[in-house]
């Protein structure tokens, strides 16, 4: 047990280490970016460095297992060069036995990290995206899911929004039925309400059929001076790909949400294999940071007198570039129905645990 947790903590060590420098890489690295965008908004060094510090968080989770990789690296490779593996070795402890201490500490961290640092990356995220909106002063579309159905807000040619409220619609949301247009002046409120039927959306404008429209602005009496019209088109900015944009990545939603999110999407008729793919994908993190580790003890477990470490860090790292990317692509694969959602998340870090395996046990002595 004494041992165990020495290499834990060894582990640990290296981990807090690589993070910290991969934190601070990435600070910088969107301070700049974040003083060249904010420029023309006149945002102050203050505001930068606030939004660097509020999205650095989402950019390190996504690059996590590599992190956890180089820590498995450095940790490995220091208890090599102290000859501490040849002792270790040398007292009876198998390879695997000792390999049981970092990939625990791994799981744990893997936990940890979907269980806290998913919302924490979340809320992170959401609070950079409204401050960054102040600041460049950009009236942002956006739409929401909920029991009640589909909520979208759009800009108007003359300053003002548009609120639109569908209890169903098709899966791109570029139709909407039983709809509700809820139209505002910049300076006077509301203006007019338009109810109809369908929607559809067409380069430039909504095309709504069935309509009843009310005008709420110029009339003592909206009721009285409604019309009805079998069509009628209004002007919008919106696009598929601004809606798809809109919906938010998978990513910007707590973990614990997503179930219920999920259900909602789908009762409202949209497609929810983006954020299906995604839940599943988070809770195999824990046991793809332990193939990580594993891939990194595969590479860099050998005594530092054999030489060849150079290469053999080359050659982990390779690797776990190779592990990352194949679990993004099968994401992707995922995203787009071509593989199921279970087989995108789960397949990248079973075949990663098994190949580590595979150099963990080649290199056993029994």
């Amino acid at each position: 047990m004494t041992l165990s947790l020495y290499i834990a903590r060894r582990f640990g060590q290296a981990f807090l280490i690589v993070a910290g420098a991969f934190w601070g890489v990435l600070f910088l690295i969107e301070m700049v970016e974040q003083i060249r965008h904010l420029d023309a908004a006149r945002g102050a060094l203050t505001d930068a460095a606030r939004l660097a510090a509020l999205y650095v968080p989402s950019t390190l989770y996504t690059i996590f297992p590599l992190v956890v990789m180089l820590s498995a690296v450095v940790a490995f490779l220091g208890l090599a060069r102290s000859s501490e593996l040849v002792v270790i070795r040398a007292a009876g402890r198998s390879a695997l036995g000792m390999l049981m201490a970092p990939v625990t500490v791994a799981l744990v961290i893997g936990v940890l990290l979907v269980a806290v640092g998913n919302p924490i990356v979340s809320a992170t995220s959401k609070r950079a995206d409204e401050i960054e909106g102040q600041l460049r002063a950009e009236g942002r579309q956006t739409v929401a899911i909920g029991r009640e159905g589909l909520w979208m807000r759009q800009g108007t040619a003359d300053g003002g929004q548009a609120v639109i409220h569908a209890l169903r619609g098709n899966g791109e949301a570029t139709a909407l039925y039983d709809v509700t247009f809820l139209i505002f002046d910049a300076k006077a409120g509301p203006v007019r309400r338009i109810d109809a039927a369908s929607a559809w959306l067409t380069p430039g404008s909504w095309v709504l059929s069935d309509a009843k429209d009310w005008p709420l602005g110029r009339s003592t009496n909206p009721e009285r001076d409604a019309t009805r019209a079998q069509t009628i088109s209004l002007p919008s900015t919106l696009t598929a790909e601004s809606i798809a944009d809109s919906f938010g990545a998978p990513s910007a939603m707590p973990i614990w949400e997503l179930p219920g999110f999920i259900t909602a999407l789908e009762a409202a008729g949209f497609s929810a294999r983006r954020h299906i793919v995604w839940l599943q994908v988070e809770l195999a993190q824990p046991l793809m940071l332990a193939a990580m580790v594993l891939v990194a003890a595969g590479f860099t477990m050998r005594p530092a007198r054999f030489g060849g470490t150079g290469g053999r860090v080359m050659l982990a790292l390779l690797a776990g570039l190779a592990l990352f990317f194949l679990r993004n692509i099968a994401q992707v694969l995922g995203d787009n129905g071509q593989i199921p959602a279970a087989l995108a998340a789960w397949a990248p870090p079973v075949v990663a645990l098994m190949l580590a395996l595979t150099l963990v046990l080649q290199q056993e002595e029994g």
